[in-house]
């Protein structure tokens, strides 16, 4: 109820009246002055009362007279009146109608009675009232009535003690109010400048307004108080306690911040005054040391005293959370001061205060951060922030290293009150919680048991012993008290440093991004003051953080210390992370991550780190203090066994369920913090990776990790509790990977780098073991490229990059996994909807299929074959789709190698045979040559010889589809041509492609036959066979596409360049038999050699190339350089003829004769078919600048004129060229170029062998089937040829028929060659060399005048052969064996027999000469007289010859010859052309007739006188050819054919006749023709010429000789025979000598006489007496014919004629 309503008014009044009325009535008696006074007091209220309307105003007024009365009764010192006057007083007060002097006449009433101690409490009461009520009182009477109070403090009554404690506080309070509502008032008002604070009087206090003067004079007494000095205001103080003193200052300090920090006269106070005064007060705390006595200072040191210490730490406290702002220096020496409190050596009390004020700091985070602002941060200054966290830190490792348990203040008993002894008897349940059963929470560290207790709610810092203001004595700590509060603060610390940085951050964050909305366009940033803040906040106190919670985290017993520890550490780290500040966060990390895996696990990525930390010992007021490394006892419960990941099998490890808590609280940071994590990703994997393997937890489809044993079996223990957590950990170290979606970019990449080093390590485990490795990373990489799908691009690249390398590792195991992930992660990739699509990315497409190519550098073979698996799943899945990335998948399934196994390159061929048949429409044209560029190299694979087999029928399959969709290939080529041809004069770079003038189009051609020819060289066999006929047919089926330059590059890069590879293979291929091909196959005999199937091949190529020029002869024609073309085709053929191969050689020819039936392109049809098929199609045929091209007589090739080159490119009319001169010559060269080939073809293998003796093998004698294929080319050749034909070329020619012909068979081929060596057949090769001469001598025939000359060559030839009848040809030195007595396994060569050759030679030789006998050349080159002497061989051999026939073929020839020739030779007598024939003729004569070879035993009698006709025949051809045209003929050979007749017409016997056969042998027939014709030509009776003459007697002369020889032989071999018989040819010979002589008497007696000479008749004469000496003879034979010889002497017997007239005759 108000004081001022008129009611209250009243009822004052009234009271007031009452008052006086019981005063007076009280003072009746004993005090007269008082009841007087109080009676005019009744009057004086009635008179205010009833004048004044503002009662109690006027009561104001006069209220010292009011009140006088009262302090008049106050005055007796009697109770009842004293109380009742108090009564009064207050009464008034409480209506606030006491005036100041009223109010200062009551206090020195109070002060009296106080004096008398009466009353004390009612006193007080007063005191306050009229404090409290109005602001009546100040200066001195203020003093006066605080003094009072003070005074009434000290009694000897506790209550009153008690009571005034509590007024003094109050009435403080009260000053210092009045002073703030003083303030409050003047607010608004502008001040006078204060004069400048440079005065130290400390009294000088002008400048304040009064309330605040009081209140300034109060707390400098105060402070002089404490300091126990004299104070200036509060006179009358007689005694004052320190603690009261202090307990007051904080009061103020605590209550009235404001007045401080608004008042510069009050700030200077608590600088001048407060601060010293405390720092003087801590003095004997800081020096005192637990159990060092006075012994080491000569001073007694002064013990710290528990109230006041405590009460200090208070001011402190409060100063610096008031006044830190004031009080930066001060406050350091505060805050360095308490931590020192906090070291071992103070009492346990001191410690245990310290802490709680440090924990009453902890919770204050804007506190800290203005510490670290103003000291840790400045130069020069302590780390103030620092030293507090590290002190907090060493306290906390001190509490566990104390050398005994419990509580340590009990060694020091007299330096502490008893009762601290007593607690630490207690033990453990000191704290009073010891009864209960529960487990306690503790912290147990190397046997230091440390009990856990709540001590205050978290975030505030509530006090227990800073409380006890109460207690004198230092109380006993409860063990465990310290650690638990330390551990609060540490906590507080944590959670009120974060959460202030967090909430600061975020709101950075919120404000630029407001900012980034308002202008996007400036990078909004951050102001960097708050950030260095922060981050040196942080780094001040991570490493005494680290240390402490690392400690208590392995100290902790109880699962909810451990969550917290844990949760705090966390904190840290993720803050760490947020502020980039790496090492602590990594330490952080490192200690959570050390905790979770088993104690003195090895782990090398978290070791590494701590060593870091370990080489910095923190340095915490100059103690070094190490972090300590875990216990191993911790008394832990045990939840499961399982094996170390390490590379030496080791034991098992245990987990402890604390490892567990910390592993799912590492997963709780991965999941939560993952974006601030980093590189430290690496740490946390490595250990969860560790954890997930103790556990056995491997990796199934996708990544995820699921429980399942390794191979390693039994080592690994789960407990239940563990077995139910598995299922919980797996799943979220799979929902970890899958929040990966969330991290930004940059995280991302951290995560993946973690994740790619951790799978490095494990790889370098798993090097040289088989054992089980740690496939976590490789799984976990696996999980999150999956899942961030979406943003694959900027992963992917580390990501298969690093498992292409796992790909590549020796350990099966791992690979497998590498390319499960490699293989899934692209399969995905493919399969992602991803937007755009990837088919309009291409970029991105072929980004995801690069690894899947890089797969094919890994060797291994189960790696090679999950890649193509996986092609042949994408194919089927997204073949249609592929697109540009086709070349791609195309070159993996093309990156075979020959050291695969069968089964990945059958696994690729099915790959490439499904996109043969199912893509090639799908995929890009330009595709198309890789795909053929793939399929060449499964033909060229050299493992599976059915799929290059099958590689090589889909090669003819694509060239199908080639053929087919051309038009649409073309175009799309051609389109992308041109693109990349763009692209390339852009760049300035010209286009690179294989075959690249040609159209593109013709350059897919050119690739696959490219291919085709690599595959018609590769080593085996059937590929070559398969790809040669191949390529042969697809170049015929689809050649008419080509255009014509194409046919260019056909020509000389493909069907050449194929030829020399198959050339220079076949040239050097191995000789060696090949044993059976593998298996049961067996090779048939010709081709068991490498060589021998080269050959094949060779042959097969060089028909196939062959066989394109003959058929395309006439488009090839067209190109620039047909000539050239046309000698290294024959080159080749020359080559291939010339090689030692049979096969190869034969083929050779074949392909030659080919390529010259060929006749010249028929000029006259308006267009040959390839001209026509290339205009249906619509392509011209391309014009190429005719090169020139010399050969032998060629000129330039002829270049159209312009006009027919435009219509011939118009396609108007694909006319033939005309056929002018030029192409003539054009054609005559290709020919004699063929000409010239087939020369040096024959030359050289026709060539003897040189050197060596007959032993040697010969290198290679060429085949008969060879040799007969090339003499059979040189008719065809011929008609080319013949106009330019030169005697010089028939001479070659010759030589090469000559050798060919000389050439022996080796003896195995002979029984399919030789004829029985009875049939004269003769063998081909004969008959072609034959039928060559032949169709030369006709052209001669027919030919020009110039040509005749031949002849003579031709004659030489064929004579040449005629000798073979006798004289077999050499081969060089080789030895032959005749045929006839060669048994065919003896000899190694068997010569041909040659007769049946020889003979036909010969009968054409006759023929041809029959022709050509008066031919002018014939004459000039006496082919009659080469004729003749050849014949002479087989004439003088005889019976000698190889063969009967020979020589009687040889007389019938030579009979036939010269009656053609004679005639001719006389008639060119004179010329002296036939000269040397004639001596010849004689000789060949002579040699027959008289044949020195003997006729073989078993020669018939009907055959001998066969041969003796034939003999005849030569005589009687003398006798009718020859002698009668004597004088035609030289002298000497007619006396050679005269001395031959004569001796003919003698017997010329064999002595080896039997007596039976004499008659016959003796030839009596030849001689009697003989004898006949040289009678005949003795006496010719008609003498025409001299000549003649000269003949007759020549013949006769001869005769006469011979009969007187063989007459005296016989005489006298009779006379020595005695009665012996004479051998019967001698007696026949005798006979016919006496026959001769008697018809030569007959044939004198008929001749005119004038015709004998004289000198026949003395001969004739001389030969009586012989005659008649035969008488004596036995044989009657030879006396009957010696009658008929000595008859017709009987003429010459006449009468002797007179000398003279012989002398004249």
């Amino acid at each position: 109820m108000s004081t001022s309503t008129p009611e209250a008014v009243k009822k004052l009044l009234e009271n007031m009246q009452t008052d006086l009325r019981s005063l007076s009535m009280e003072c009746k008696k004993k005090f007269p002055p008082v009841k007087e006074a109080a009676e005019s007091g009744i009057v004086k209220i009635k008179t205010i009362a009833a004048r004044n309307t503002d009662i109690l105003a006027s009561l104001k007024e006069n209220s010292s007279e009011v009140v006088q009365p009262f302090l008049m009764g106050c005055g007796t010192k009697e109770p009842k009146i004293t109380q009742l006057c108090l009564a009064a007083v207050q009464r008034l007060m409480t209506h606030e109608v006491v005036s100041e002097a009223a109010a200062g006449n009551i206090i020195n009433m109070l002060w009296q009675l106080m004096e008398n101690g009466l009353e004390e409490l009612k006193l007080l009461q007063t005191v306050l009232v009229l404090l409290t009520t109005n602001t009546v009182v100040h200066d001195e009477i203020l003093s006066k009535a605080i003094v009072l109070c003070f005074r009434l403090h000290f009694t000897k009554d506790n209550i009153t003690n008690n009571t005034a404690a509590a007024t003094v506080r109050q009435v403080v309070t009260v000053v210092f109010e009045r002073m703030v509502a003083e303030d409050e008032r003047f607010k608004g008002i502008v001040e006078q400048p204060t004069p400048v604070q440079g005065n130290t009087n400390r009294r000088s206090v002008s400048t304040l307004r009064p309330s605040a003067k009081d209140a300034y004079m109060l707390f400098q007494d105060l402070c002089q108080l404490v300091n126990a000095d004299a104070p200036y205001w509060l006179v009358g103080m007689t005694e004052m306690t320190r603690t009261f003193g202090l307990e007051l200052l904080e009061s103020v300090l605590n209550d009235f911040p404001g007045v401080f920090l608004q008042h510069q006269e009050f700030s200077f106070l608590l600088k001048e005054r407060v601060c010293p005064l405390v720092i003087k007060l801590f003095s004997p705390n800081i020096k005192f040391r637990q159990g060092s006595s006075g012994a080491a200072s000569p001073a007694p040191v002064e013990k710290p005293y528990f109230p006041i210490c405590m009460r200090l730490l208070r001011v402190v406290s409060v100063l610096i959370k008031h006044f830190y702002s004031l009080l930066v220096t001060e406050c350091e020496i505060f805050l360095s001061l308490l931590v020192k409190f906090l070291d071992g050596e103070k009492p346990q009390w001191l410690r245990a205060v310290a802490v709680e004020s440090v924990h009453r700091l902890c919770v204050q985070p804007h506190l800290l951060r203005s510490f670290c602002q103003s000291y840790d941060m400045k130069q020069h200054s302590t780390k103030v922030f620092r030293d507090i966290v590290n002190a907090l830190g060493s306290f906390i490792q001190s509490l566990f290293i104390i050398p005994n348990t419990g509580n340590p203040a009990a060694t020091n008993a007299p330096a502490v009150g008893s009762g601290a002894q007593a607690a630490a008897q207690g033990g453990p349940g000191a704290g009073g919680q010891g009864g209960s059963l529960t487990t306690q929470a503790a912290f147990e560290y190397r046997g230091t048991w440390i009990p856990l207790m709540t001590v205050s709610v978290q975030g505030s810092a509530k006090a227990t012993y800073l409380e006890m203001l109460d207690k004198v004595e230092p109380p006993s700590i409860p063990e465990g008290y310290a650690m638990s509060v330390a551990f609060s603060a540490l906590l507080d610390l944590v959670r009120g440093i974060t959460s202030m940085i967090e909430r600061e951050l975020a709101k950075e964050e919120e404000e630029v991004a407001v900012r980034r909305e308002a202008n996007p366009d400036q990078n909004a940033q951050a102001e960097p003051g708050a950030h260095l803040v922060w981050e040196e906040m942080v780094s001040a106190c991570w490493c005494g953080l680290l240390a402490a919670l690392s400690l208590l985290l392995d100290a902790s017993t109880d699962e909810t210390a451990t969550e917290s520890i844990l949760k705090a550490e966390l904190t840290m780290a993720s803050l760490c992370g947020r502020l980039g500040l790496v090492t602590p966060r990594d330490a952080f990390i490192t200690a959570i991550c050390k905790a979770s895996l088993p104690p003195h696990y090895a782990l090398t990525v978290l070791s590494s780190n701590a060593t870091n930390l370990n080489n910095k010992a923190y340095s915490i007021q100059g103690q070094s203090v190490q972090i300590i490394s875990p216990s191993s006892e911790s008394h832990q419960q045990v939840v499961a066994v399982g094996q170390p990941l390490t590379v030496q099998p080791q034991g098992t490890v245990v987990l402890t369920a604390k490892n567990i808590q910390c592993m799912r609280t590492l997963l709780n940071l991965a999941h939560c913090h993952g974006a601030v994590l980093g590189t430290s990703w690496q740490l946390v994997l490595a250990t969860l990776q560790h954890l997930v393997w103790i556990l056995g937890l491997k990796p199934g489809v996708g990544g995820a990790l699921k429980p399942g044993r390794a191979v390693e079996g039994p080592s690994t223990v789960l407990t239940t509790a563990v077995m139910t957590d598995l299922p919980f950990i797996s799943n979220i170290l799979s929902r970890l990977f899958e929040s990966s979606q969330y991290l930004d970019d940059v995280s991302l990449h951290h995560l993946i780098n973690a994740l790619c080093s951790l799978s490095l390590e494990a790889m370098e485990m798993a090097y040289g073991t088989n054992k089980e490795p740690s496939l976590f990373a490789v799984a976990k990489l696996l999980e999150t490229g999956l899942v961030n799908m979406d943003r694959i691009e900027i992963l992917w690249r580390p990501l298969t990059g690093h498992l292409l390398e796992v790909c590549q590792h020796p350990n099966a195991r791992m690979r497998e996994w590498g390319a499960e992930a490699v293989t899934a992660l692209i399969k995905a990739g493919l399969a992602y909807k991803h937007n755009p699509p990837l088919a309009q990315n291409q970029r991105l497409q072929l980004l995801l299929l690069n690894p899947l190519k890089e797969l094919s550098n890994v060797l291994h073979a189960d790696i090679r074959q999950k890649q193509l698996e996986s092609v042949l799943q994408i194919l089927q899945s997204q073949g249609d789709s592929l697109g540009p990335g086709w070349p791609l998948v195309l070159g993996v399934i093309g990156a075979i190698r020959n050291d695969q196994g069968e089964s990945l390159i059958r696994t690729a061929f099915q790959c490439l045979q499904l996109v043969v048949t199912d893509f090639l429409p799908t995929m890009p044209c330009m595709c198309l040559q890789i795909v053929v560029d793939v399929a060449g190299s499964f033909g060229l694979q050299n493992q599976e010889l059915n799929i290059s087999l099958t590689s090589i029928g889909l090669l003819w399959n694509i060239s199908d589809y080639f053929f087919q969709r051309g038009e649409a290939i073309t175009q799309d080529l051609e389109r992308e041509e041109a693109a990349l041809q763009k692209q390339a004069q852009e760049k300035g770079e010209p286009l690179n492609r294989p075959f690249h003038p040609a159209p593109p189009f013709d350059c897919l051609w050119l690739c696959l036959y490219a291919k085709l020819g690599q595959l018609c060289v590769d080593p085996r066999p059937a590929v070559r066979k398969s790809a040669g006929q191949t390529m042969f047919s697809t170049i015929a089926a689809h050649g008419t596409l080509l255009q014509q330059s194409t046919w260019h590059i056909v020509v000389w890069k493909v069907l050449f360049h194929l030829l020399d590879c198959v050339r220079k293979s076949s040239t050097t291929a191995d000789k060696e038999k090949i044993e059976s091909g593998g298996g049961n196959i067996l090779i048939h005999h010709s081709r068991d050699t490498a060589e021998k199937q080269w050959a094949e091949t060779w042959v097969l190529t060089l028909a196939g190339v062959a066989r394109i020029f003959n058929t395309r002869r006439y488009l090839l024609q067209q190109l620039g350089d047909f000539f050239k073309a046309w000698e290294v085709l024959l080159d080749h053929i020359q080559s291939a003829a010339l090689s030692k191969n049979n096969e190869v050689s034969l083929a050779a020819l074949k392909s030659f004769q080919e390529i010259l039936q060929i006749g010249t392109p028929v000029k006259d049809s308006a267009m040959s078919t390839e001209a026509l098929a290339l205009a249906v199609m619509g392509v011209p045929p391309v014009l190429i600048d005719p090169l020139s091209a010399s050969g032998p007589g060629r000129h330039l090739l002829r270049s159209d004129s312009m006009l027919e080159r435009l219509t011939r490119y118009n396609g108007a009319e694909l006319q033939a060229p005309p056929q002018g001169e030029e192409s003539a010559l054009e054609d005559a060269a290709l020919w004699w170029s063929a000409w010239n080939t087939w020369y040096r073809t024959g030359t050289d293998s026709t060539r003897p062998p040189s050197g060596g003796t007959g032993t040697d093998r010969p290198s290679f004698v060429p085949s008969q089937p060879f040799l007969t294929a090339l003499v059979q080319i040189v008719p065809a050749l011929y008609q080319h040829i013949e106009t330019g034909f030169s005697m010089e070329d028939l001479r070659k020619l010759g030589v090469i028929l000559h050798g060919a012909v000389s050439i022996p068979i080796s003896s195995d081929a002979s029984p399919f060659i030789l004829p029985s060596y009875t049939e004269a057949v003769l063998t081909s090769l004969q008959e072609a060399v034959l039928t060559a001469l032949d169709v030369l001598q006709k052209a001669i025939c027919v030919g020009p005048e110039s040509l005749q000359v031949m002849y003579p060559a031709i004659f030489e030839q064929l004579l040449l052969f005629v000798e073979f009848s006798c004289k077999p040809p050499q081969y060089g030195k080789l030895e032959t064996k005749h045929v006839a007595n060669a048994k065919y396994n003896q000899a190694e060569w068997v010569a041909l027999n040659y007769v049946p050759f020889a003979e036909r030679s010969l009968e054409v030789v006759v023929d041809q000469y029959h022709k050509t006998a008066c031919h002018k050349a014939v004459i000039n080159e006496k082919v009659l007289q080469n004729i003749i002497k050849t014949l002479r061989m087989p004439l003088g051999l005889k019976y000698a010859c190889p063969s009967e026939s020979t020589w009687k073929l040889a007389v019938s020839s030579l009979l036939k010859v010269l009656s053609i020739g004679l005639p001719v030779a006389r008639q060119h007598a004179s010329s002296g052309m036939f000269e040397t024939m004639w001596p010849e003729l004689a000789n060949a004569f002579e040699d027959f007739l008289f044949t020195k070879s003997t006729p073989p035993d078993n020669v018939s009698i009907q055959e001998f006188q066969k041969n003796e006709a034939i003999d005849v025949e030569v005589v009687q051809l003398i006798s009718t050819e020859i002698l009668p045209f004597a004088n035609f003929i030289p002298k000497d050979f007619v006396g050679q054919i005269m001395t031959m007749l004569n001796k003919g017409s003698i017997h010329s016997q064999s002595s080896s006749f039997t007596e039976a056969e004499i008659d016959v042998r003796m030839r009596e027939e030849f001689s009697k023709v003989c004898f006949e014709t040289l009678l005949q030509f003795s006496f010719s009776n008609k003498v025409s010429t001299p000549q003649e003459g000269y003949i007759s007697r020549m013949a006769l002369s001869v005769l006469l000789k011979r009969s007187q020889d063989v007459l005296r032989r016989y005489v006298d071999d009779e006379r020595l025979s005695g009665r012996c018989p004479l051998p019967r040819q001698q007696v026949t010979e005798i006979i016919f000598v006496l026959k001769a002589i008697s018809t030569l008497m007959d044939s004198l007696k008929k001749t005119q006489p004038e015709n004998v000479d004289g000198t026949t008749w003395a001969q004739v004469i001389a030969l009586y007496p012989t005659l008649v000496e035969c008488i004596t003879c036995s044989s009657s034979e030879v006396s009957s014919a010696l009658k008929e010889a000595l008859g017709p002497f009987k003429d010459f017997m006449q009468p002797p004629v007179s000398r003279v007239q012989n002398g004249e005759s």
